[in-house]
């Protein structure tokens, strides 16, 4: 069946006269704006009466949520909290269906979301009610309980526990023993959908002796959520191990598992890592989320000079090229995003990683296995039999992974791979470290690419300022060169959670592998010698570059300062 005209259905409601619509379509091609924002805007129909409309357009039953009486029962099933999160309002319950109101009849994800935060519910049914409306609802009818779901719910689960002999409190429901157990289940759901819709990259489930942490990752900055009760902490690790096939009677050895999610329609994977403690395991989820991340070279904040030095150094025949960095640099999204570019279907691309974060379709992905002796340079001999055209090397551990390397450079293939190291001159003597001969370093090095990650300041709150003399001394300046330059800082607001922050971009350091860089590493030239000689062919570095997103009122001067060196 045809899908009913929003201004039909408004005329047959008789809340719209034919000359309102003609009226509103004409504007509708002149602005191109939705035809009931326009309406609303000329105070031709009320936000209820579009929320109504809407609802029948899509074969939904529409409430008015102001003669609502919802039971308290009901609201025990949805807390204040998820129902602020996903925008929804409970309004009944059958035993087995719940109801609840929503604003977005076209959100399809949102089914998958309340099913997988309420799993003791067989089934819902949403109906169509305003957003204003929802938020004055759940204020009313929340607004007399307190601490939202987390409170109510650690409250229910701190109610007749005891202690054991020794003092030790007992799980709820028997331990680890029951990870299965609702309140488990539906706490852990909802500390996942939280971290998902925070864009958190780790969540941290830490036990302690007296407390149980819980704590994400925002744009690489930690914050606290608040805390479970103890009681529960061996029953929802053992939970989480249960999810990613660990085995849940082990608590004294490491183990890493994988979770693959559906959230919100979002595949989601989690990479699991526990760790024992003195105080039980502390478990690390890494949310790895495919549809945020983006394998798109211009979004990850080159700058047009850098992307053409990039892509040429990519798109070489042969030789190997280096992405520096510590862990959580963004090294391995620069690389596949990197790979994404050059994947088509005349060129084959094998990986070798540890693990294999993200599923790149084309690309032949090998998962390094040390256990079992699948060690990168066991993958690398048998990759080049595999007849690649571009091989990557996760990253460089030890001298015979480099070795093979660059015997895969010197046979005709480009080999990109990772390596932890300050800037990209440090690159050449970690290489060196490791056992490699200089002339091999130079006869196959293209390039070395050093990056660091800093948030964004937010464009909700973002404010200009005038720094301290102090600041800008921590950058190594005075004040007259930065006389004509202007500073940013975020204030805080409700898009960035108050912090000032909202996102991250890369601080980039490209060193290419020019004939004077090649010969000063052939004559055993210090870091030093490499850098100015970069400097002089023009290297930008890590701290140059973020300078220059300090004047764009992208970054702070604190953000660029805790991430990188003197350029002097």
């Amino acid at each position: 069946m045809a899908r009913k005209l929003l201004g039909q259905i408004l005329s047959e409601l008789n809340v719209l006269s034919e000359f309102d619509i003609q009226q509103a379509l004409q504007k509708q091609k002149e602005s191109g704006e939705a035809i009931g924002q326009i309406l609303l805007a000329d105070n031709v129909i009320s936000d209820s009466e579009l929320t109504q409309a809407v609802a029948i357009q899509n074969g939904m039953e529409y409430i008015d949520l102001k003669r609502a009486e919802i039971p308290p029962e009901v609201l025990e099933l949805v807390d204040q909290e998820m129902a602020e999160n996903l925008e929804v309002m409970p309004v009944a319950y059958d035993g087995t269906t719940l109801t609840v109101a929503v604003s977005d009849p076209t959100n399809l994800g949102l089914g998958d979301t309340l099913r997988f935060s309420l799993p003791e519910i067989s089934q819902f049914k949403q109906v169509v009610a305003g957003k204003e409306e929802i938020e004055e609802a759940i204020g009313r009818f929340y607004g007399a309980q307190s601490g939202g779901e987390m409170g109510s719910m650690f409250d229910a689960m701190g109610d007749g526990v005891t202690d054991v002999e020794g003092g030790r409190p007992e799980d709820i429901g028997g331990g680890e023993e029951d990870p299965n157990a609702a309140p488990v289940v539906k706490l852990l759901n909802m500390i996942l959908v939280q971290a998902v819709r925070d864009r958190a990259s780790d969540i941290h489930l830490e036990p302690f002796e007296k407390e149980f942490k819980v704590r994400y990752r925002v744009d690489g900055v930690l914050y606290e959520m608040m805390p479970p009760p103890i009681q529960i902490a061996r029953s929802l690790i053992s939970r989480v191990k249960v999810l990613s096939n660990l085995d849940i009677a082990e608590t004294r050895l490491p183990q890493d598992g994988r979770i693959e999610l559906t959230i919100g329609g979002q595949p989601i994977d989690l990479r699991v890592s526990t760790l024992p403690t003195m105080h039980g395991e502390s478990v690390v989820m890494r949310v790895l989320d495919r549809q945020s991340i983006s394998l798109d070279l211009s979004d990850l904040g080159f700058r047009p000079s850098e992307l053409k030095t990039f892509n040429r150094l990519v798109s070489k025949p042969n030789g190997i090229f280096l992405v520096t960095g510590p862990t959580g640099s963004g090294k391995t999204t620069t690389l596949y995003a990197a790979l994404n570019e050059a994947n088509t279907i005349d060129v084959k691309i094998i990986t070798t990683e540890d693990p294999v974060e993200y599923d790149l379709e084309g690309i032949v992905q090998v998962q390094i296995n040390d256990e079992i002796g699948t060690t990168f340079a066991a993958c690398l001999r048998s990759i080049l039999r595999q007849d690649p055209d571009k091989i990557l090397v996760g990253e460089i551990r030890d001298l015979e992974t480099c070795q093979i390397a660059v015997e895969a450079s010197l046979t005709g293939h480009i080999v990109f791979t990772t390596l932890h190291t300050n800037d990209a001159p440090s690159a050449v003597t970690r290489l060196i470290d490791l056992g490699l001969e200089p002339f091999l370093i130079a006869a196959t090095l293209e390039g070395i690419l050093a990056q660091r990650l800093v948030r964004r300041i937010c464009s909700g709150c973002s404010t200009p300022y005038d720094p301290a003399d102090e600041e800008i001394y921590e950058l190594e300046l005075t004040r007259s060169d930065v006389a004509d330059k202007q500073f940013h800082f975020g204030k805080g607001c409700k898009k960035c959670n108050s912090s000032g922050y909202k996102g991250r971009i890369a601080l980039f350091e490209i060193m290419v592998a020019s004939d004077r860089v090649k010969d000063l590493i052939m004559d055993g030239a210090s870091t030093a010698e490499l850098r100015e000689a970069a400097k002089e062919e023009g290297m930008r570095t890590l701290r140059d570059s973020g300078l220059l997103h300090i004047y764009d009122g992208v970054t702070t001067i604190e953000e660029v300062v805790k991430e990188t060196i003197s350029a002097f």
